[in-house]
């Protein structure tokens, strides 16, 4: 239907006849003259209409609104105005012979161009969303990254496997989907959180090196960069160590910017462990493109005689504080807001203590319960300067971290120094704790999965019952505060996975029912292997610039878990559900 694309034409093609076809983008008429910016997936060519040349077809340009859909077929000319320097093809337009309407739109709901439209509205309309050139922009990077991505692990002999979508339910630390089985009444399948157990057993099955641009699900609350369906870059091999995943995945990423954005990222990437990362961060997935770091204070405050320093210290405790520079004017508003966010972690904390230095002057409510050579030594550690706000926390470490880091990122946030950037500070993160136990129940848990390989040199520990001082060979890849993905070498033999399902208080006959299959498939040399998943949607919406994750895949859910332009989810009917063995009880249903 058409010769060129709407971003094709240049200079070299004026007197060229062509054929264009796409959506009216704008269309205007000076003095009888009808100009009318075509649009397509490629971009814009301006278009014109000459009644004294061609009056019908001047008079039916002119009934031509937003987003008809077109075919034009005319001369390539040198532009009679000026050059639009905006577009590509903004050196030349197309004089127009015939023009035939292929398609006419209605009102829209919402004009293209139009900014702050409601994200129901564009959801609900999403097809239109699309249309807008940033959305276009996004969905067409999505897809060379994840070309690069499979580019470079072909190249690297990775196979891509696709594995089932219908299974069990697995331990991944979220909720799953159920799907009901009609000809097994009330037993159901599980929708995958992630392919962990499949990828292993081709490892097992000797397949060395596969990968999976994978689609997984989790039924979990909804952030700006979490979907209840999402898609990951799922790698496994055998035979490997920590070391190889590494240098595999920074050649991936490396390959992805370059190819995807023309960025070249260098490799290898700083690593830092888990505890070296929440000590100074307050995250596991810190942000460096800014300093800020955590400052611990405990040896300037050894013999304080202040009762709240002096109690975290003497409990085993720490105190420890961040600088934020140049934040002292914050406003009421702001510091209020930070004060939420530290109580609002639920950790003990009922308000921050702080520093201000304005104009010479230390501002601080604790000031006084310090001698000389304690305010003396603090403002020297921490690099105090006019214009600085000093933000001090005590009690247990991981609680010091915590509402540090969060504070430590809003304040960032406050002070720009998140935006306006084109830095890309990738970073590992190794030595994760195996395990952490639920404050309330007192049980242990994975941290990252049940299939992750302690440290070797700390199973003696995991046997003492030493749980909290295991390590696990866990590697998680950093992308400014975003973690990108996360994974790590897997226990192969049949007695260490069984005594991991063990410490997890999975008894013998329940490890026979869920993990049955796995440890039959370890019994039979099963190789050592491990791997990697990493969030394509996370890194779409990163490498785009976006804040959401929503903005790089086409049709997502809203923050509300719904689709408006399909209303899903939806209710099913009563014949639906009695063939599927599912009664209804009041406004819930049993099987």
């Amino acid at each position: 239907m058409r010769t060129h694309h709407c971003n094709e034409l240049r200079e070299e093609h004026i007197g060229s006849d062509v054929t264009l076809v796409g959506w009216v983008n704008s269309s205007r008429n000076l003095g009888g003259v009808i100009f009318t910016d075509l649009r397509d997936c490629e971009g814009l060519t301006q278009c014109v209409f000459h009644p004294e040349e061609h009056a019908a077809l001047a008079e039916l340009a002119q009934t031509l609104r937003n987003e008809d859909v077109v075919r034009i077929t005319g001369s390539v000319r040198r532009r009679l105005g000026a050059v639009n320097a905006k577009i590509d093809t903004g050196a030349v337009e197309v004089v127009a012979r015939t023009l035939e309407i292929l398609n006419k739109a209605d009102v829209l709901p919402f004009q293209l161009d139009q900014e702050g439209v409601g994200e129901d509205l564009r959801m609900k309309h999403r097809y239109l969303d699309l249309r807008r050139p940033r959305m276009a922009r996004n969905i067409r990077l999505r897809s060379r990254i994840a070309s690069a991505a499979r580019r470079f692990l072909d190249d690297a002999g990775f196979a891509e496997i696709e594995t089932p979508v219908l299974s069990n339910p697995t331990p991944e630390g979220a909720r799953d989907f159920l799907v009901p089985s009609r000809i097994h009444p009330g037993h159901f399948y599980a929708l995958p959180q992630a392919p962990q157990q499949y990828k292993q057993l081709m490892m097992v099955a000797g397949l060395d090196k596969y990968y999976q641009i994978a689609r997984c699900f989790r039924d979990e609350d909804l952030r700006a960069d979490r979907q209840p369906e999402f898609t990951q870059i799922d790698i496994e091999a055998s035979f490997v160590g920590q070391d190889d995943i590494i240098r595999l995945v920074e050649g991936m990423l490396a390959s992805m910017f370059s190819s995807a954005l023309g960025i070249e990222v260098p490799v290898p990437f700083p690593r830092i462990t888990y505890a070296d990362a929440m000590d100074r961060f307050g995250s596991d997935k810190p942000d460096t493109r800014y300093a800020m770091e955590i400052t611990d204070l405990g040896e300037l405050l050894a013999g304080t005689e202040f009762k709240i320093f002096r109690g975290a210290i003497d409990g085993g405790g720490v105190v420890r504080a961040i600088n934020a520079k140049g934040l002292a004017g914050i406003t009421t508003g702001q510091m209020n807001r930070l004060n939420e966010l530290a109580v609002q972690l639920g950790l003990g904390v009922k308000t921050l203590a702080f520093l201000k230095h304005e104009q010479g002057e230390v501002k601080c409510s604790l000031w006084k319960f310090l001698c000389d050579g304690e305010k003396q030594a603090l403002l020297e550690r921490l690099r105090v300067e006019d214009g600085d706000l000093v933000f001090f926390v005590a009690g247990s470490r991981e609680m010091v971290s915590s509402v540090l880091g969060r504070v430590r990122t809003e304040c960032a946030s406050m002070l720009g120094l998140t935006s306006g950037t084109d830095a890309w500070n990738f970073l590992w993160v190794v030595d994760f704790p195996l395990l952490a136990q639920d404050p309330e129940s007192g049980t242990w848990g994975a941290v990252h999965h049940p299939f992750t390989r302690p440290n070797p040199s700390d199973v003696p520990l995991l046997d003492a019952g030493d749980f909290a001082a295991v390590r696990a060979v866990a590697y998680d890849v950093v992308l400014n505060g975003y973690e990108l993905g996360g994974g790590s070498i897997r226990i192969h033999e049949k007695d260490l996975q069984a005594k991991m399902f063990g410490v997890l208080g999975i008894g013998e006959e329940e490890q026979q029912v869920k993990f049955g299959h796995l440890l039959d498939a370890f019994r039979f040399g099963a190789p050592p292997h491990g791997g990697i998943a990493l969030g394509l949607d996370r890194l779409a919406m990163l490498m785009a610039g976006e804040d959401s994750i929503r903005e790089v895949i086409a049709f997502p859910k809203t923050y509300k878990g719904t689709d408006p332009m399909t209303n899903s989810p939806c209710a099913i009917d009563d014949a639906q559900l009695k063939e599927l063995h599912i009664t209804k009880m009041g406004s819930g249903c049993k099987s």
